[in-house]
């Protein structure tokens, strides 16, 4: 499956592989969480696309593709707010992290409205593909970026 979503912050290494067993958020039973006891393997592979920012200083945010290995409940979600980047517009797993948004209010404006008019996070399957239950034949389901996130997308790219 490839995934494309936009990240507060830049992570650390351009490609990589988060993995944590996710389970019930011990905290908050709405949610889910990296858990060290009673969770079921997760595996993530990502590659940063691109970054956003000022030139010389810290990026704002990251275009990443994800490639999931295993298919937990809010995978890519959590994964992400585990490493310090949570998703972009993602109220349930970012709220710990007002100050980067409030970062990219100040230093993004326009994209900060961008993110406010896409009202979801800022996650799209581009590609989805899976062997059929029964005959295991691969199908494959593309999608566009939609109109929404491809704004978001070109505001962020429009920081200077």
């Amino acid at each position: 499956a490839g995934l494309s979503g936009a990240d507060l912050g830049v992570p650390k290494y351009a490609e990589g592989t988060i993995t944590g067993d996710i389970g019930r958020d011990p905290r908050n039973r709405q949610a889910m969480a990296v858990v060290k006891k009673g969770g079921r393997e997760a595996i993530t592979h990502f590659e940063v696309l691109e970054t956003f920012g000022e030139p010389g200083r810290e990026g704002l945010a990251s275009l990443v593709e994800c490639r999931l290995e295993t298919g937990r409940t809010h995978q890519i979600r959590v994964h992400f707010a585990h490493i310090g980047h949570p998703l972009l517009g993602d109220d349930l797993y970012g709220s710990g992290y007002r100050t980067k948004l409030d970062k990219l209010d100040r230093e993004a404006p326009e994209a900060a409205a961008a993110l406010r008019a896409l009202g979801r996070q800022a996650l799209h399957a581009r590609l989805l593909a899976f062997a059929h239950p029964r005959t295991r034949k691969t199908l494959r389901f593309e999608s566009e970026v939609p109109e929404d996130m491809e704004r978001l997308i070109d505001a962020l790219r429009d920081i200077a």
